[in-house]
């Protein structure tokens, strides 16, 4: 390369300039890498520890809680005996228990905190989106005091969603009472709130596959670690307090033959119709709330005299009823008194929802999930007697895939069924049944029935947990290595002149800058130079603004474009790792997004690379030979 003349910048091209090993320890290199287990990943699973312990004891006090308040609203006794209110005899008074309870929490929430209302879990998914995993401390304290009021006064809602919102709160406290990063908060949150959800039916391994499906939105080493070890911890502390039995015990069941098998994936098919039908319903009926003339405070109570006047008629619709549940996963009921229970149960629980009351969704959709699986398998027998179809497993398909359909909790639905049942023949007719669901229901709507409120507030929910492209594309693979380089002792009216000229290394928008020995000093851009400000004989070296930053060639691409988002720079000098380094190439942020292009190449179609013999591909001339390679 010849040495460039006195009235021109110093320009080099396609040549690797070393660095200096004194300069290249005081610049600033994209990290490394960071380990996928470190310390505070142990400090995590510490607190993750303490939280299941917590959470399961919150689940004991709000169950404990929801009974008190079901003893003394429907039969004037002081107790903590678990009750249902289906058995009291209180005739047309039972009306009243429910609006009563209701008011109670409109207050609550208009002078406590609006986040008490709803299920709890898309309140969650809420923080974790927008606010940094920080959720108000007094939810911690309102949200399951006024679910045991909703409930115990003959809400029909699960104690689930309230004890995972709480455990979630409870996370999320500790994060904000603590040294911690955003990322470690939202782990802390969704470890308190699969900790809530193991502790109430002690089903730990569902419970993580919701944290990742609903709350973490990412599945790695960081946040699964902790979110397991408090789900462990949650459920052995049920165990130790409540026992190891099945919450919903049923008959053992035989492994299904294939045409039921077949018969439970299109179930789960029907209950994924079912499932976008019970979303929309829901939510048409808190829209109609929406419109109405009066304060948000007391839209709960409207929806309370709806439950009460069903829970005249159909008692065994108020309150939590897991006991429903497990009568018809047991085949223990009649038809018609299913269909009723279903029915009326839908009706309750869709208006209450819709009144911003205070509850959890998954055991009412189980109930109804359940009962209409029941009924459907049930014809099914009767018409195919030989085919092997047990009403008992439709049941289980059928509660586990409406939950699938409707929260997108494909996995978690269909461990959670077995974990609660344990039924390890269940297993197969799940997954298919939940696949089905999931396929259709998502078919159906583009929201779940845990977005929906989120996105029509404008908040985009991820609906695929898929490999970063970046950070499977080396920095070498899309480096621009056709360098061209300044000198740092060229004046800045040199390079302003050198700019003017039509060659084509001119063109670029940002130049490595090497001194006489050839080391790198930094970078500059074509703004840089042309700034109004600068002397035209001051030289590049004196209006280098911060010291060279550089990425190494096996970094990922991922590691430099958070390099560059981090100092705000479009351009970063590529280097060796030899001693002393060298200059290889510069990425810009035209190279990082084109490391997108091979995500983008994997979803295109493709011709056919091979032919079956005797068949042509589509665009081959007759009577050429085809090359199969």
């Amino acid at each position: 390369m010849n040495q460039p003349h006195q009235a021109s910048p110093d320009v080099r091209t396609n040549e690797r300039i070393p660095i200096s090993p004194i300069l290249a320890s005081l610049t600033d290199a994209a990290p490394d890498e960071p380990p996928l287990i470190d310390r505070r990943v142990v400090w995590l699973c510490g607190l993750a520890i303490g939280i299941g312990v917590a959470a399961s004891l919150i689940a004991v006090i709000l169950m404990r809680l929801i009974a008190f308040i079901t003893n003394a609203a429907f039969f004037g006794r002081m107790s903590l005996h678990t009750v249902s209110p289906a058995e009291n005899q209180l005739g047309w008074y039972v009306v009243v228990i429910p609006v009563v309870g209701a008011i109670v929490i409109g207050f609550m929430a208009r002078y406590g905190s609006k986040a008490i209302r709803g299920h709890g879990i898309p309140e969650a998914m809420e923080q974790v989106l927008t606010n940094r995993s920080r959720i108000p401390a007094r939810v911690t304290l309102l949200k399951p005091l006024s679910s045991a009021i909703s409930i115990g006064t003959g809400g029909p809602f699960g104690a689930e969603g309230p004890i995972i919102a709480t455990g979630g709160a409870l996370g999320s406290l500790i994060g904000q009472l603590l040294h911690t990063t955003p990322t470690e908060r939202k782990t802390l949150l969704a470890v308190g709130a699969a900790s809530g959800m193991a502790a109430t039916f002690g089903s730990p391994v569902s419970a993580v596959l919701l944290a990742v499906e609903l709350l973490l939105f990412e599945f790695r080493p960081r946040s699964i670690i902790p979110v397991a070890i408090g789900t462990t911890t949650a459920a052995g502390m049920r165990i130790l307090l409540e026992g190891a039995d099945a919450v919903f015990p049923m008959p053992d069941i035989l492994p299904a033959p294939l045409v039921a098998l077949i018969f439970y994936v299109l179930l789960g098919g029907v209950m994924g119709i079912v499932a976008a039908v019970v979303t929309k319903v829901t939510y048409a009926v808190e829209d109609a709330f929406e419109r109405l003339p009066i304060h948000w405070m007391w839209w709960p109570a409207i929806g309370a005299v709806v439950v009460g006047v069903v829970g005249y008629f159909a008692p065994r619709t108020l309150g939590v009823g897991y006991d429903n549940i497990t009568a018809i996963i047991s085949g223990r009921w009649t038809a018609w008194t299913i269909f009723t229970l279903c029915g009326l149960k839908f009706v309750s629980w869709a208006i209450a929802l819709g009144s911003g009351t205070s509850g959890g969704t998954l055991a009412p959709m189980f109930t109804i999930g359940g009962g209409i699986g029941y009924l459907i398998g049930a014809a099914a027998a009767f018409a195919l007697p030989l085919a092997g179809i047990d009403a008992r497993v439709a049941a289980l398909v059928g509660m586990a895939a409406i939950f699938a359909g409707a929260s997108r909790a494909l996995l978690a639905s269909a461990v959670f069924a077995f974990e609660t049942t344990l039924q390890p023949n269940g297993l197969l007719p799940l997954l298919g049944g939940c696949a089905a669901s999931y396929l259709v229901a998502t078919l159906m709507m583009k929201n779940s029935i845990m977005t929906e409120k989120i996105a029509r507030r404008g908040i985009r929910t991820p609906q695929e947990f898929v490999a970063d492209p970046l950070q499977q594309v080396v920095v070498r693979e899309i480096a621009c290595t056709q360098l061209t380089t300044l000198g740092a002792d060229q004046t800045v009216s040199e390079v302003r002149r050198w700019f003017t000229e039509e060659s084509p290394e001119a063109r670029h928008q940002g130049y490595p800058i090497v001194n006489g020995a050839g080391h790198l000093v930094g970078v500059l851009t074509r703004r840089d130079v042309f700034h109004v400000e600068l002397l035209p004989d001051a030289k590049l070296k004196d209006i280098l603004r911060q010291p060279p930053r550089f990425v190494y060639e096996d970094c990922s691409a991922r590691q430099a474009a958070d390099h560059m988002t981090n100092h705000d720079i479009g351009r970063l000098p590529v280097l060796t790792r030899e001693s002393p380094p060298r200059l290889v190439g510069i990425v810009t942020r035209s190279d990082i997004l084109s490391g997108y292009r091979r995500r983008m190449a994997e979803s295109a179609s493709e011709s056919p690379t091979l032919t079956l013999p005797g068949l042509r591909k589509k665009n081959e001339i007759p009577g050429q030979k085809a090359d199969n390679g």
